[in-house]
């Protein structure tokens, strides 16, 4: 029974590590909670990430534009033509001219498309919570927005889809700018 009553050293030596763990053990429940608060983006890190989203697709729309114009000189510049034998009763130099320019305009729209791959690639940890923003920011846009069919040509829709949003500013801006244009349909036209 001395034995039990009786506490060794060796005892409180070993309570040490248990504490050490228990302060371990919190940390990871801290972790926990900075992560489960990292899992809710804020509308300004939101509007910068769209914003960010936004620059890499205008970046890739640049070099892919003129990828598809050189393209377009290189394929149509080595073509023969004939003066006399209009395409589809064009003269060959303006036709083909004017694919030179289709194979930019192909350019210019295929570059937000591999832009926006891009981006998604390099931000693939994070796309849940961005789509779950993305609609979320998308019904807010359709319940704010204006009814397009009260446009005219001296009060146009200001910025329909919201594409132009890139911090709460001009959210608010924009919102503004939908105000402006349901008073100005609904005045009677002078």
């Amino acid at each position: 029974m001395s034995t039990t009553l009786l506490r060794p050293c060796s005892q409180n030596v070993r309570l040490a590590p248990r504490t050490t763990r228990f302060r371990m053990r919190s940390t990871r429940q801290n972790s926990t909670v900075s992560e489960a608060a990292k899992q809710n983006l804020t509308w300004p890190e939101y509007l910068d990430i769209r914003r960010n989203k936004r620059k890499w697709e205008t970046a890739v729309t640049i070099p892919c534009s003129i990828l598809g114009f050189a393209g377009g000189v290189a394929y149509f510049g080595s073509l023969e033509t004939d003066a006399t034998k209009p395409i589809m009763g064009i003269d060959p130099l303006f036709f083909y001219g004017g694919c030179t320019v289709a194979c930019m305009g192909l350019g210019y729209l295929i570059g937000p498309a591999i832009g926006s791959a891009g981006w998604r690639v390099t931000h693939r940890r994070a796309m849940n919570l961005i789509e779950a923003k993305d609609r979320e920011f998308h019904k807010r846009i359709v319940k704010n927005r204006v009814d397009p069919t009260r446009q005219s040509a001296t009060n146009p829709v200001p910025d329909f889809y919201g594409e132009k949003i890139g911090s709460l500013h001009h959210y608010r801006q924009w919102l503004r700018d939908q105000a402006r244009f349901r008073r100005k349909a609904l005045l009677p036209e002078e």
